[in-house]
């Protein structure tokens, strides 16, 4: 054969899969030549397939027949540079969209303004220790805002559905060139860990700031400076105006308070479907044993990463489903204001903790809220998710203490006597959660549970626990924006963008949609 370079999917039990020899046999085999003709492997996708007792990893190697294989190119990100004379875009938001915006911008000549209510990664660190063991919240830095919004600190996972949105490995590509593990370049289902994210976030910002941008932290935008049918600018907190070409829009979806300035200033928005319900959270041994078919005293092979799962169903119309499932994780407190408990999960990039959460939610739509929307209008699922937060505020009975209950109990209908340890830091009280949450979210939230537990061996035990609420699973307001010019129907110059927008649902998809946004306010659509 001569001398070529081929791509060639392979199958190799778990034991074997570091094995360069089995490898080179399996891809030979697979290529109907000699192993010896192969001169050098790389590594191009890595999956697991668990579905049967014997484990199988299934890889995607490039190969180089009778050949090296030409250098690897090291991802990397670059700008032109930036004329005296450019013209500006204000970006509102420092999390992925805003970023992604931001680098794109960049590329196309324009420099980005990038406004951010919180701080700056390293600063937002010591602002989680109040949150963490006092239970104060700091309104504008926490969890969810700061720089690399709330991904930041919710474990990275970057895997994404969202194929059709642009070029997914050029994110990937950028996020490397930042410092991120090279093996999200490989893996199916890949994740940073909360642990390296702040590194990654800073130099994404430093890239910004070398190529001629700006990022200003602790600018809370109060207005948007509108005349003649567009959106020409925004107010500050601090009273400042703001003029540009053009304004993204890119806050992220806990902050409400853009919302309210919209429906105040008449600009349109739309509904749109959400979830709520808890986190629930198991031994991540059980969920071992479980997924990778393991004995009951037997660990966790070596080269086998924390389990993760999935469940889903649909009852009554609605969805009932795992989401954000952290494999190793945390829980952390994610509330926004001090009125509130909210929960979300969280893993490092090692996925070592002995603890296994998910998101564990029913979805609501527009029309299950009828007597909400009578009063609130189009903000009403943002009403009904804060009162779900207060109610958590007060059966936890102060600070971030969370309401909790044994998945057991509540099938029940009954109290926890006690709880289970949890990852939950602040701490947990025993509470009613089955009596806290309208009838209809209940009623199918106990049968999901009930299925999940038949479907997966010690899903539904005493050892499970569920802490409340989850609520922050996405926006329940859209902004809507034009199909053909990304900006908002009503305001010229105005480009909603991202999760806070109802565009995204994750890191990935909301860079995706920064990118997109970027491209239509430099006119290169």
């Amino acid at each position: 054969m001569p001398p070529t370079v081929a791509s060639v999917d392979i199958v190799l039990p778990l034991e074997h899969s570091e094995d360069e020899a089995a490898r080179r046999e399996a891809a030979a085999g697979k290529l109907g030549i000699p192993a010896t003709e192969i001169r050098e492997t790389r590594l191009r996708k890595h999956s697991i397939d668990a579905r049967q007792r014997a484990i199988k990893v299934q890889l995607r190697l490039e190969v180089g027949i009778g050949q090296d294989l030409p250098p690897e190119e090291t991802p990397r990100w670059s700008a032109p540079a930036l004329a005296a004379d450019a013209r500006s875009v204000i970006i509102v938001g420092c999390g992925p969209a805003g970023m992604f915006a931001a680098l794109r911008c960049l590329e196309h000549g324009l420099k980005p303004i990038l406004l951010e209510r919180g701080k700056d990664a390293s600063a937002r660190r010591f602002d989680l220790a109040p949150l963490l063991r006092e239970g104060r919240v700091i309104e504008d830095s926490n969890y969810c805002f700061g720089e690399g919004g709330a991904g930041t600190f919710s474990d990275g996972k970057l895997y994404t559905r969202a194929t059709k949105r642009g070029p997914v490995a050029r994110i990937y590509e950028i996020l490397v060139a930042h410092g991120a593990p090279p093996r999200i370049l490989t893996d199916a289902h890949p994740h940073i860990g909360s642990n390296l994210l702040p590194r990654v976030v800073k130099a994404l910002r430093q890239s910004i700031l070398n190529a001629g941008g700006e990022v200003r932290f602790q600018t809370k935008v109060v207005d948007f400076l509108i005349r003649g049918g567009r959106v020409h600018g925004v107010v500050t907190a601090a009273g400042a105006e703001l003029t540009a070409g053009g304004v993204i829009l890119a806050t992220g979806h806990s902050a409400r308070d853009i919302y309210q300035i919209l429906h105040r200033r008449e600009v349109l928005l739309e509904s749109k479907p959400f979830a709520v319900g808890f986190r629930i959270e198991h031994p991540q041994a059980l969920i071992d044993r479980v997924q990778y078919h393991l004995g009951r005293n037997q660990e966790r092979p070596r080269l086998l990463p924390a389990a993760r799962y999935r469940l889903a169903t649909k009852i009554r119309g609605r969805g009932v489903h795992s989401f954000c499932m952290c494999p190793g994780g945390w829980i952390v407190p994610a509330a926004t204001e001090n009125d509130e408990v909210v929960v979300n999960g969280m893993s490092l990039s090692r996925r070592d903790s002995p603890f296994a959460n998910s998101g564990m939610i029913v979805t609501v739509e527009p029309e299950d809220l009828a007597g909400l929307t009578a009063r609130h209008g189009v903000l009403a699922g943002m009403v009904f998710q804060k009162s779900l937060e207060q109610a958590a505020k007060r059966a936890g009975g102060g600070g971030q203490i969370a309401p909790a209950q044994r998945v057991t109990d509540y099938l029940a209908g009954k109290t926890s006597a006690t709880l289970p340890e949890t990852s939950y830091f602040p701490g947990v009280r025993p509470a009613p959660l089955h009596e806290l949450l309208p009838q209809g979210i209940t009623s199918r939230m106990l049968e999901g549970l009930r299925l999940f537990g038949r479907q997966v061996p010690g899903y539904v035990s005493d050892r499970a626990l569920l802490l409340g609420f989850e609520t922050r699973t996405s926006s329940p307001v859209r902004i809507p924006r034009r199909d053909d010019t990304l900006e908002h129907p009503q305001l010229g110059g105005l480009y909603p963008c991202g999760e806070g927008a109802g565009y995204a649902g994750g890191i990935v998809s909301a860079a995706l949609d920064g990118l997109r946004c970027a491209d239509a306010a430099c006119g290169a659509r």
